[in-house]
């Protein structure tokens, strides 16, 4: 059985007109190109396909929103660190991640980072816009089963120094299901703690 049994994928949005409503409480997924966001999606959610998966970077161009339970979501962000996309489409993915910045029900951050390469210096552009925006921030070592236990090891007390106070960090493999406990209790702890008044005015149906 599903630890979110009525997690469901709600709609992709395109542009910021087409978010829903500013209330509840939602916590964003971000990573480079083919980090194995949807794959962390669909082991933290223990759903199959909630996330489609794909081999090709930067196949999610749009913010993906899933809903955990009412008033509860994750938003999937574009992969970034791929330069597939012509500019004018590629600075309107920011325009969008910025305007999610601006939401007040955004609750935390996490972040999804291939083990195997570690915090890259896109991922601490990011870690920076995450300070300005003044949201918490955790990090997923994902496929950290692909390591040698040393050097997993080796690598979280590095990415630890890396974080400094901007962030927590841990391991973590959607295949083999390393660190899903851990990683549900902060999306967890950061969604229960919008007040029951924002809940209650989220909206079920998508914007017109």
């Amino acid at each position: 059985m599903s630890v979110y049994p009525y997690a469901q994928f709600l709609f992709s949005a395109a542009a910021a007109a087409q978010f829903p409503a500013d209330s509840g409480a939602e916590v964003a997924i971000a990573g480079r190109s083919n980090a194995g966001k949807s794959s962390a999606i669909n082991a933290i959610t223990a759903r199959r396909a909630l996330a489609r998966t794909s081999k090709t970077p930067g196949r999610t161009r749009l913010l993906n929103f899933f809903q955990l339970s009412d008033g509860k979501r994750l938003v999937d962000l574009p992969g970034y660190g791929f330069a597939a996309g012509p500019p004018p489409e590629r600075d309107a993915w920011a325009q969008l991640i910025e305007a999610l910045a601006q939401r007040e029900c955004l609750k935390g951050l996490l972040l999804v980072v291939d083990a195997r390469r570690g915090l890259l210096a896109a991922d601490l552009q990011l870690l920076g816009w995450a300070e300005g925006m003044q949201r918490p921030v955790h990090v997923l070592l994902a496929k950290s089963d692909q390591l040698k236990r040393a050097e997993a090891r080796t690598l979280l007390t590095r990415s630890q120094a890396q974080l400094e106070d901007r962030g927590s960090v841990q391991l973590f493999s959607a295949h083999a299901g390393l660190g899903l406990d851990e990683a549900r209790r902060t999306i967890d702890g950061w969604l229960d703690g919008a007040t029951p008044s924002d809940t209650e005015r989220q909206t079920k149906e998508r914007p017109r």
